[in-house]
């Protein structure tokens, strides 16, 4: 179960992962932070391909990151090096509602650049914990979900909703910020097991919302401050089912005729 995310050449792969990486420890190394080790925290798309195999690609690396200040120029020569994105590596998604000062505690070790550069992964039901809390249909969060879902049961250790509902409350005390969409399809989903094909109909369901976003959001940009994109994307599909039932109501039935 793999969907490929690496068309545009600037995406960060599995495989260019660990040389981005390698190459930053380097950097910093040689930039003064030989005697300083550094330490971040890989979540979002970039734990999810360094850890499992149902998704090959990421825009960027979102981490939280603990080290000299030195590191800003090494992320900047590597930027440079492999004409990568300004935010190649950020730590933007601690500004999100999915962020918590809990994460720190909630990884586990991935590998060691260099000696001196220490990567570490938030663990699988804390990241399903971080995507209820996002849940963005025009996203990756909900095929995501399924994913770790699918593949800690494939590997004999399954995510159960105890342990969810244990991430959840860790992260974020409550399940007050998740919204009930979320919520109901978590527990919908904890509870299947063909993990293939809710997989592929989620990621069916992403993709037209990614479509809708491109064709319709130019026409609401006054309203994106004021309304959730999410439910905009909702209204949309709405309105398309109404006009398609439209026209199927609309067209003659001929069976008579013939």
């Amino acid at each position: 179960m793999s969907v490929s995310n690496s068309d545009d050449n600037k995406m960060i792969t599995r495989e260019t992962l660990n040389r981005y990486l390698c190459e930053l420890a380097k950097e910093y190394k040689k930039g003064g932070g030989r005697n300083i080790p550094a330490e971040i925290i890989m979540v979002g798309g970039a734990a999810i391909i360094a850890e499992y195999q149902f998704r090959d690609a990421t825009e960027d690396i979102d981490a939280l990151i603990q080290a000299a200040s030195v590191m800003k120029e090494a992320i900047a020569k590597v930027e440079e090096r492999y004409h990568l994105p300004h935010d190649w590596i950020n730590t933007d998604f601690t500004k999100t509602a999915s962020y918590s000062r809990g994460l720190v505690m909630c990884s586990s070790y991935y590998r060691t650049f260099s000696q001196v550069f220490n990567v570490r992964v938030v663990k699988g039901e804390y990241l399903v914990a971080m995507k209820l809390r996002s849940y963005r249909d025009y996203k990756n969060d909900i095929s995501d979900i399924v994913g770790i879902l699918a593949a800690h049961k494939e590997r004999g250790n399954p995510i159960t909703m105890e342990m969810i509902d244990n991430a959840v409350r860790e992260l974020y005390g409550s399940w007050e910020g998740i919204s009930s969409n979320a919520t109901k399809f978590i527990r919908e989903a904890v509870a299947r097991t063909d993990y293939e094909d809710l997989y592929f109909e989620v990621r069916k369901g992403e993709q037209e919302a990614r479509e809708i976003m491109v064709e319709f959001i130019g026409q609401y940009t006054d309203r994106i401050s004021k309304l959730n994109v999410s439910t905009l994307i909702e209204q949309i599909r709405r309105k398309r089912h109404r006009e398609e039932q439209d026209n199927t109501t609309d067209q003659p039935d001929r069976r008579n005729e013939e």
